[in-house]
């Protein structure tokens, strides 16, 4: 393998011991196939996972790639497929469907780049202290610290030929024209590179978001007795919490608000982005699909 890069980037990647068994999520795009060729130079044993959305007319051919790259490394691969629900943001959809099909430990090749367009994003969506952060569980993201264009840099030297997935330029996605426009227009503004910045700023966050986990961490806002003689500021995040954990991503803050409310007993129910409900009965929050909504995507 390539002796001075290898060595750079394993060096700032955050890989368990070696021996360990690791599952590694390979889409055959530069960030993931980075990831298992700095898995195995860790001398880790590597499964990796190939999912099939079926979603490109070209997706046979890229599992055929992914498979030939595990086989000449010598490591084990498996192919997966998919089932993408219908509905609004297919971004979304397929990223659920992945995760339905994947080991629930599997290690993911997101970048600093993803951590800044992610930190980006969830501000743009008003979601606090816990989307400032970022993507979540770090342990599951051993390259975070590295970029993107090391990752391109790394397969090429590989001579590998990773796959461009033309709905990464797709400008109806959000993230696309947070990566595509926003980012290098803050660049511009700023002077310099923002990504840095922002991964930064993601890590205090983080910081923030765990002491103030510690804080919340008794609290049950499903019995409204509990939070009686709590701040709204506690409130707050222990919902935020909650909710994160209900839906898979951290909540906008019109949503908190919400249910804050209920929480309160201001209002009674509200709904939230997603086709979920939130309501209050007896003394009781209670977390729900919206039947009104399952019905129309059914």
């Amino acid at each position: 393998m390539s002796g001075n890069l290898m060595s750079e980037l394993q060096g700032r990647s955050l890989f368990p011991i070696s021996g360990t068994k690791v599952d590694c999520a390979v889409s055959g795009g530069a960030d993931s196939l980075a990831l298992l060729l700095l898995a195995v130079n860790a001398d880790l044993k590597v499964t990796a996972w190939h999912v099939d959305h079926g979603l490109r007319e070209t997706s046979n051919d890229e599992g055929e790639m992914v498979f030939k790259v595990a086989s000449d490394l010598g490591v084990k691969a498996r192919r997966i497929k998919a089932f993408v629900e219908d509905g609004p943001n297919l971004e979304a959809r397929a990223r659920d469907a992945r995760i339905k099909v994947l080991p629930p430990q599997v290690l993911t090749g997101h970048t600093a780049d993803d951590q800044a367009e992610t930190v980006i994003m969830n501000l743009l969506r008003g979601s606090g202290v816990q989307g400032s952060a970022g993507i979540g569980e770090p342990h599951r993201r051993p390259i975070l610290g590295l970029r993107r264009s090391e990752t391109k840099e790394l397969c090429l030297l590989e001579k590998l030929d990773p796959v461009n997935d033309p709905m990464n330029f797709d400008p109806r996605f959000t993230r696309n024209r947070v990566r595509n426009e926003v980012i290098p227009l803050l660049a511009e503004v700023a002077g310099r590179d923002p990504v840095p910045l922002l991964a930064r700023y993601a890590n205090l966050a983080g910081e923030a978001s765990g002491i103030l986990g510690d804080l919340v961490k008794d609290l049950d806002i499903t019995d409204v007795r509990s939070v009686d003689d709590n701040s709204d500021p506690v409130v707050k995040f222990a919902i935020q919490e909650w909710l994160s954990d209900k839906i898979g991503l951290p909540p906008d803050s019109s949503s908190i608000n919400r249910v804050l409310q209920i929480v309160r007993g201001e209002i009674k129910g509200t709904e939230i982005p997603g086709g979920f409900r939130v309501d209050r009965s007896q003394g009781k929050v209670r977390f729900s699909v919206n039947a009104k909504v399952s019905q129309k995507t059914d």
